[in-house]
């Protein structure tokens, strides 16, 4: 057994290492949002196996890919605490060579499976490209195997590459502004984790990058993993599937909703008419939902966005809604108990508390006014600061972490138990 004293050594927004008891009690955090008792009641824990094969008729299947970080690992944890969803996640993630520990998401992912177990959910968790055919066939062979149908398909996907599966070619996402440069101004912490501003000027992207980036982050791969559901006759009565987005305020507009990424998340939504419009017919139905801003390693890397939450932070007074609080609403809309409002796109609006005009009023204000030397006077950096660092499983509460650990930690495997049949 491997075990070492891990610590958040790195450079930036970027950590060489995680920690796995501190991504496990991430996980843990996660759950008690979405009202999981912790510790685990393990006598009820055991009362739900017994009765697993009396539940599983009424447990929704899910199939959700981009599971173990950000807004996908929310909805993984959510479904999983407040609908006991069975099903399949996808996620691609690094075990540890060497010294170096795996990726933070791994080890989330080994948690995660626990905490599925505990809660009578037979989830099955896949690690592989999510992108590549042999992935698609090798993940729904296993829903027809165990399940025989998907109810709900949760898609949330943010990837810097994209190898085209019918051509072999290899797309690169940008993110870069449209027609003109981009003053960004990055939120950085020196080796001393003082706060300040870093000012560059991004070059609009071309065409060629515009489209490399819709490629990648658009609705192709989405459509492919729906169409392949719907070939195979895996979609349950009233199939739905979502993809999770985001649409952005003023400030980061010109590099987010207006630029590259913004292009792809157009083709998004396009994608989400197309395939509600293929669904229709069979009483399902396609969307995308608007997620409202959050610290994710997704957004850590888009320029301006780390300062942006750090203003929307401090201006909401500590009141920014979680990725937890966003997806009990968006389950909610997904299995039929709450159903939410469409806004005049078709989209579901998880941002509604971000966008509201005093709250971006007060943003806009403190953008203009923030300089390097008085950053942390107007932004919540320090909130910035810990939740990067909770990533990767550090500054957690209750995480001895002067205490080696064991950082060889198996990927979760497969349920060997007799097939579910729900469908």
């Amino acid at each position: 057994m491997n075990a070492q004293t891990v610590r958040p050594s790195g450079r930036g927004f970027l950590l060489f290492d995680s920690h796995p008891a501190g991504c496990a009690r991430f996980v843990d955090d996660l759950a008690l949002q979405a009202g999981a008792p912790l510790p685990v009641d393990r006598d009820r824990a055991d009362r739900d196996r017994a009765d697993r094969d009396r539940a599983d008729r009424d447990r929704p299947v899910v199939l959700i890919i981009g599971a173990s970080a950000g807004y996908g690992l929310a909805a993984t944890v959510t479904g999983i605490v407040q609908h006991g969803v069975n099903g399949v996640a996808v996620s691609q993630e690094r075990p540890g060579r060497g010294r170096r520990t795996a990726t933070a998401g791994w080890y989330r992912t080994a948690r995660t499976a626990e905490l599925a177990a505990e809660h009578g959910s037979d989830l099955t968790f896949v690690n592989a490209d999510c992108f590549a055919r042999a992935t698609k066939d090798e993940v729904l062979d296993l829903v027809a195997e165990r399940f025989g149908r998907v109810d709900h398909l949760v898609y949330s996907v943010a990837a810097p590459r994209r190898t085209d599966p019918a051509t072999g070619v290899t797309h690169e996402s940008v993110l870069k502004p449209i027609g003109s440069p981009y003053l960004s101004r990055a939120l950085a912490f020196d080796e001393d984790a003082k706060p300040k501003l870093n000012e560059s000027v991004i070059e609009p992207a071309s065409d060629e990058e515009i489209a490399a980036t819709v490629a990648v982050m658009g609705g192709e791969d989405w459509e492919a993993w729906v169409r392949a559901l719907v070939e195979r006759g895996l979609t349950g009565d009233r199939f739905s599937t979502v993809a999770l987005s985001y649409l952005g305020a003023e400030p980061t507009a010109a590099i987010y909703r207006k630029g590259s990424i913004g292009a792809a998340k157009e083709h998004l939504e396009r994608t989400a008419h197309t395939l509600d419009a293929l669904l229709r017919g069979t009483g399902g139905s396609a969307f995308v939902s608007v997620n409202g801003a959050t610290f994710t390693q997704a957004s850590a890397a888009i320029p301006g966005m780390a300062l942006y939450l750090a203003l929307l932070h401090r201006s909401l007074a500590g009141g920014l809604q979680t990725p937890v609080e966003q997806l009990t609403r968006l389950w909610g809309h997904l299995t039929g108990t709450s159903p939410l409002p469409l806004d005049a796109e078709g989209r579901v609006r998880l941002d509604d508390w971000e966008l509201l005009p005093d709250v971006q009023a007060a943003v806009g204000e403190a953008w203009q006014r923030v300089r390097s030397e008085d950053v942390a006077e107007h932004a919540d950096t320090e909130w910035v600061w810990r939740e990067f660092r909770q990533l990767h499983g550090f500054d957690l509460d209750g995480v001895d972490y002067e205490e080696p650990v064991p950082i060889d930690v198996a990927w979760p495997a497969p349920d060997t138990s007799d097939s579910v049949r729900v469908g």
